[in-house]
């Protein structure tokens, strides 16, 4: 069984004073609308847990009547870090999950093809992650001033979601990140604590995030298309 796991609970504070990104109008429906509508979409996927703060819960009932969303689906709180979310949200999986995909909420373009490819990949491997190859010139800077050297590209890549894991890979990888007081902001950081290879899936589209408001008119460009 492989369940998705959508990572709902920041608040985005770069959006700006009181915005949450997650419930604004893009392309017609909210944000997360568009995200969990594409993982319901996903036949590689059998069920949703979406980990949400405290009194999210009835205006994503709310979204889910709107979408008319057949599989099965629970929420799960969201806790102070990142990496508290998704231990939540795997504590919520059901039973017979063996792989999960964790996929942030503000990232509403993933294509079928790029879930399907990073479940499959997670299946093979243990771990997974969607990115992109890094193709700007990338410098790096000691003093955040001036240049201190140019770094080689050719082995670089910009990590995005969904990352997808077998279950007890991930569960003994977010262990080990709480065992040593670390807070992470990508699961398959915590997988490089464990030994855990992670293979790289490419994302051949753009498959951005909601961090700013200047994200909105690319991301209603992709989503209308």
């Amino acid at each position: 069984m492989t369940s998705a796991i959508i990572v709902a609970a920041g608040r985005g504070t770069r959006m700006g004073p009181d915005i949450d990104k997650l419930f604004l109008e893009v392309a017609g429906l909210p944000v997360i609308a568009h995200t969990w509508a594409a993982f319901e979409a996903a036949p590689c996927i059998d069920e949703i847990v979406l980990v949400v703060r405290a009194g999210m819960e009835e205006s994503l009932r709310e979204i889910g009547a709107r979408l008319g969303v057949k599989k099965s689906h629970r929420f799960a709180l969201g806790g102070v870090e990142r990496q508290d979310s998704v231990s939540n949200g795997l504590a919520a999986l059901a039973a017979a999950t063996d792989i999960t995909a964790i996929h942030d909420g503000a990232r509403p373009c993933a294509s079928q093809q790029l879930i399907l490819e990073t479940v499959q990949a997670a299946r093979d491997f243990g771990a997974a992650v969607a990115a992109q190859r890094i193709t700007d010139t990338i410098k790096e800077s000691a003093d955040g001033a001036t240049i201190s050297r140019t770094v080689d590209r050719s082995r670089l890549w910009s990590v995005q979601t969904p990352q997808a894991f077998r279950v007890s890979v991930i569960r003994r990888a977010i262990a080990a990140a709480h065992e040593r007081g670390l807070k992470l902001t990508d699961d398959t950081a915590a997988c490089e604590l464990i030994g855990q290879p992670v293979r790289l899936v490419e994302s051949k589209q753009p498959n951005p995030k909601v961090t700013v408001p200047a994200d909105l008119p690319f991301i209603e460009s992709l989503l209308r298309k």
